[in-house]
């Protein structure tokens, strides 16, 4: 559907308490007279799929509208993204800093990283090339060890790891720049998957993370999952949230 409907749909029904079936037919008719009843099922359909609508009993619904995540760019994942792009025009790369995780923390921390995912094939590559021409500590597939005692020490620790196949990223675009970033989803992915690297993030604070994402912002769980199936991480994430907060349970879709 066109921004347009889909804003003002929001608009008209963002206040209500509840509204039928008939009620949202009626909205979608002032745009679309000859809109079929199979057709609005559709529709339907579509809307709760995208977390846009959900049903509070038998043809109620409320507004379930999240705005999308906008992440702020520091100056040192720009001055990355551009040695990225200068040096390797095609390559799949995505970059995103636990900066990002203090509006979702119980806690701040001071152990700030960039981690910045790379195919298989461009790992050393890239380390080398942004090693030789950036002034930050590189860290190339850190271990147990390095992670402890030498990126803890880092005023600007940058992690270089491998990207994996099919990741949920987006691309972000200024006047100068386009700058490929990880998604809330991935984030909230490999935060279980790489529990060494953001170890401070584990136990009580994931679950602020999550609880914080989930409620401000629109996520895409059917990405996430599949991402996290990849990771091998879907039935621990599925889990996680079942244990810790399960008042979101009937938003996110487990099939």
């Amino acid at each position: 559907m066109p921004k347009i409907i889909e804003n003002r749909r929001i608009e008209a029904f963002k206040d209500r308490s509840s509204f039928n079936r008939d009620e949202l037919y009626d909205f979608y008719l002032d745009f679309e007279p000859d809109l079929k009843e199979n057709t609005f099922g559709w529709r339907i359909y579509d809307l709760k799929k995208k977390d846009i609508i959900k049903t509070i009993g038998r043809g109620l619904y409320v507004i379930s509208y999240k705005p999308k995540y906008k992440a702020v760019l520091s100056d040192n994942i720009y001055k990355i993204a551009r040695k990225t792009n200068e040096r390797f025009e095609d390559i799949k790369y995505a970059i995103w800093e636990t900066q990002w995780l203090n509006e979702f923390t119980q806690h701040q921390t001071s152990n700030q990283i960039i981690i910045v995912e790379v195919e298989k094939e461009f790992i050393d590559s890239l380390y080398y090339y942004l090693n030789d021409n950036l002034r930050m500590d590189f860290f190339l597939n850190p271990d147990e060890k390095e992670i402890q005692f030498y990126i803890s020490e880092s005023n600007v620790p940058v992690v270089i790891k491998r990207l994996v196949t099919r990741a949920p990223i987006q691309k972000i675009k200024n006047k100068k720049d386009v700058v490929a970033i990880a998604t809330l989803e991935k984030i909230m992915v490999d935060l279980f998957a790489d529990e060494n690297l953001f170890h401070f993030y584990q136990g009580p604070e994931m679950v602020h993370i999550y609880e914080n994402i989930i409620d401000r912002y629109s996520i895409n769980f059917t990405r996430m999952f599949s991402y996290a199936k990849r990771r091998k991480k879907e039935q621990e994430i599925k889990q996680f949230i079942s244990n810790h907060i399960p008042d979101f349970l009937e938003d996110i879709p487990y099939d």
